[in-house]
C-alpha cells in the first residue's frame, strides 16, 4: 500500500463549548481529487483551515508525506512548532473563496510575493515562475494589472496561480467559486479541472456538485463534524447509503446528474 500523501486521525476542533470537527479520519492519496460536501456549519472549511495550521487542531494527528506534523509534549501533550507549521504551510496551497490579493500589487507581483519573501528566490527566479504560473491559468495578457481591472474569475485564477508559484505538493481550495458571478465559474472550474489532469493532488470544499461528479476520483460527505460517506462520485451522489447524506441530495432540487 502506497502512503497517502495526506493522512488525517481523528481530528478534533472545537471553538469555545462548540465542537466543529469532532474525529475526522481522513486520507488522500498523490495525485487524487477529494471533494468534500455537506451543508454549511458541517464543519468543511475548518476542516482545510486544519490542513494547513490556519487553525490549530485540538486532537487528532495530520501525516503529510509520511511525517506527523507537530510533536508528543509532556503527557498525551501535542505541541506544533511555528517555525515547523510555516514549512507546512509552503508546502500546502489553499485557494479561498475571496481573493485576497493585495489590491496595490499588479497580479505578477501578487504571484511573486510568496517566492520572493517566503523561498527567498531572487527576483528574476520569482517573475520567471510567476509568469509561468500566470501563464498555467490563463492570464499572461493580464500580469501587469492591477486587481481592480480584473473580473472575480480572473482575480481567483491570479489567486490560484500565486498558490501554484509555490510548488505546493498540495492543493486546497475552500468554496473557490461561491463568490463568483454564475458566468464566471466556469473558468475557475476548468484551471482546477486541468490542474487535476496535470497530477495535482487536492482537496476540494464545493457546492458545485457537477465538478464533484466529473473531476473527484472520491467524494466525501461531512455532517455536524463527522465523516459520514466518502466513495467515488457515483457512489456518493447517486447511490448514497447513509441517510444523511440521501437527505442533504435530496435538499438539492437544483441538482441533477445523469445515471
Amino acid at each position: 500500500m502506497m502512503t497517502p500523501l495526506l493522512l488525517v486521525e481523528g481530528l478534533r476542533k472545537r471553538f469555545g463549548a462548540h465542537e466543529v470537527l469532532r474525529g475526522i479520519d481522513l486520507e488522500v492519496q498523490r495525485g487524487e481529487t477529494l471533494v468534500i460536501i455537506g451543508a454549511s456549519g458541517s464543519g468543511k472549511s475548518t476542516l482545510l483551515r486544519c490542513m494547513n495550521f490556519l487553525e490549530i487542531p485540538d486532537g487528532g494527528r495530520v501525516h503529510l508525506d509520511g511525517t506527523t506534523v507537530g510533536e508528543a509534549s509532556g503527557k498525551n501533550g501535542w505541541r506544533y512548532r511555528e517555525h515547523k507549521l510555516a514549512e507546512v504551510r509552503a508546502r500546502v496551497g489553499m485557494v479561498f473563496q475571496h481573493f485576497n490579493l493585495f489590491p496595490h500589487m499588479t497580479a505578477i507581483e501578487n504571484v511573486m510575493e510568496g517566492p520572493l519573501s517566503v523561498l527567498g528566490l531572487s527576483r528574476a527566479e520569482a517573475g520567471d515562475r510567476a509568469a509561468a504560473m500566470l501563464q498555467r491559468v490563463g492570464l499572461a495578457d493580464k500580469a501587469r494589472s492591477y486587481p481592480s481591472r480584473l473580473s472575480g474569475g480572473q482575480q481567483q485564477r491570479v489567486a490560484i496561480a500565486r498558490a501554484l508559484a509555490m510548488q505546493p505538493m498540495l492543493m486546497l481550495f475552500d468554496e473557490a467559486t461561491s463568490a463568483l458571478d454564475p458566468e464566471l465559474v466556469g473558468e475557475v472550474l476548468q484551471v482546477m479541472r486541468d490542474l487535476k489532469q496535470s497530477g495535482m493532488t487536492m482537496l476540494v470544499v464545493t457546492h458545485e456538485l457537477g465538478f464533484a461528479f466529473h473531476a473527484a476520483d472520491r467524494v466525501a460527505f461531512l455532517h455536524e463534524g463527522i465523516v459520514h460517506e466518502t466513495g467515488t462520485p457515483r457512489e456518493v451522489l447517486l447511490a448514497p447509503g447513509q441517510p444523511r447524506t440521501q437527505a442533504f441530495l435530496s435538499s438539492l432540487s437544483q441538482f441533477r446528474l445523469p445515471s
